[in-house]
């Protein structure tokens, strides 16, 4: 089914009296071989105590905020070269279909920013905002305004405010960082120095777990973003206590435990005890992932000779076999949106990005297509985009792609590599 985006006209400027009634302006089917990109332009920001001069942090805060709009591959940027920068600019000459105007001013205790959205075509403001706030909340106000403008012209939350967890080894040691999508504010999590991997956030973004060698075993620990503090271990068996599916509830999980010397599934609760034992002995078993309504998960086995992705009824623990081209299928990744499982397939010797939906002699569709080895696939917050890791030669960095498989990018650049990239499951 071809994706359809619809635009209203909103006005959400905070003390400012709104529109009667919304009012449909556009009918967008980006899957369409036809369609366009929107062409936005984000000219610098004014400051209102000296509207006649621009100014650095205009220029940065436009900067932040187109940034995040072009990052949802809905949109092209009109350089700002191209109209001097300035808000006054003639947007139909331009070929502007929308124009973003902010304004900001500074005070003792922080900044204050009006933004909004303007339909260059009809010349209406379809939406505006108002933000007051600390300096340091500048880019997450602005990160808010580009998720209210996705939610307006798609019908659907952006992604602006998740997070992003990788693993790098810029210190020597392969650690566990948090950022934003632009990788602009970016936090290292873990301090072990040594062996971390596959790290995992429960629903809602605070709290994220990973697994660790730095006791001598693969222990899976928790730690909470918010409060930053001491980690502490969940699952401390003998063996693999590897990459945990969190259930969309947050109450459970499914790890790969190997305490009886097989890789299997276990179902545990939110403290580490175990509740229910799911597979047992027939192959190895790891990589789970929860179908967002909660009945289903995929995970990989090499019961039939090569890891293949296999799907389970948790109801009755019924298994069902779903990928049958590529030598290896590994790390599924389940869609928020629940219609379709992500996975790298090894492909006459390269490790690919391919997508297919949850459902007997389903085809499955390649996303990526050239050189290196693309790794360790997850989706969006919004079931749009795919993170994954891209090796070629010796460097790893995070990418990102349409599930389309357009709009391919590295994310950010940063020391050392890049590798296990985890969006937040949803990006409250």
């Amino acid at each position: 089914m071809k994706s359809r985006f619809f635009l209203f006209i909103i006005v959400l400027l905070a003390g400012l009296p709104a529109l009667s009634s919304a009012k449909e302006i556009a009918y967008i089917d980006i899957s369409s071989p036809d369609a366009r990109k929107i062409n936005i332009a984000v000219p610098w920001f004014i400051n209102t105590a000296q509207p006649e001069r621009l100014q650095p942090l205009g220029r940065d805060l436009a900067d932040t905020l187109a940034k995040s709009l072009s990052f949802h591959g809905i949109f092209s940027l009109i350089a700002s070269e191209q109209y001097g920068k300035r808000q006054d600019a003639n947007w139909k000459s331009l070929g502007a279909d929308f124009v973003v105007l902010g304004n900001y001013s500074l005070s003792a205790t922080g900044i204050n920013m009006e933004i909004r959205l303007l339909d260059v075509a009809g010349g209406d403001m379809l939406m505006g905002k108002r933000y007051d706030g600390s300096r340091n909340l500048e880019q997450n106000m602005l990160f808010r305004f580009c998720d209210a403008v996705i939610k307006e012209m798609t019908g659907q939350d952006g992604i602006a405010s998740s997070k992003i967890a990788f693993v790098s080894d810029a210190t020597g040691f392969k650690e566990v960082y948090v950022t934003d999508i632009l990788g602009t504010n970016t936090r290292q999590i873990t301090r072990h120095k040594n062996l971390v991997v596959s790290p995992r956030f429960l629903p809602g973004g605070r709290y994220l777990t990973y697994t660790s060698y730095h006791s001598g075993n693969q222990n899976l620990y928790i730690t909470d973003l918010d409060q930053n503090t001491t980690t502490r271990p969940l699952s401390r068996r003998r063996g693999m206590n590897l990459a945990p599916a969190w259930s969309p509830d947050g109450t459970k999980m499914i790890l790969t435990l190997s305490m009886d010397g097989n890789p299997d599934l276990f179902l545990l609760d939110r403290k580490g005890t175990i509740i229910k034992q799911l597979t047992q002995r027939s192959g190895i078993n790891v990589s789970p992932t929860w179908a967002p309504d909660g009945k289903q998960i995929a995970f990989v086995s090499d019961r039939s000779g090569t890891p293949q992705i296999y799907v389970m009824n948790l109801r009755d623990s019924k298994v069902q076999r779903i990928t049958f081209q590529g030598r290896e299928n590994a790390e599924p990744s389940w869609s928020p949106k629940g219609d379709l499982i992500t996975y790298s397939s090894l492909i006459e010797g390269t490790y690919q990005i391919f997508t297919i939906a949850p459902l007997p002699n389903a085809r499955p569709q390649q996303i990526t297509n050239d050189p290196g080895q693309h790794e360790s696939p997850t989706w969006s917050p919004d079931g749009k985009q795919i993170l994954f890791s891209l090796r070629k030669g010796k460097s790893q960095k995070v990418c990102a792609i349409l599930k389309n498989g357009s709009v391919m990018r590295q994310l950010f650049e940063m020391p050392g590599n890049q590798t296990y990239p985890q969006w937040t499951i949803d990006n409250n």
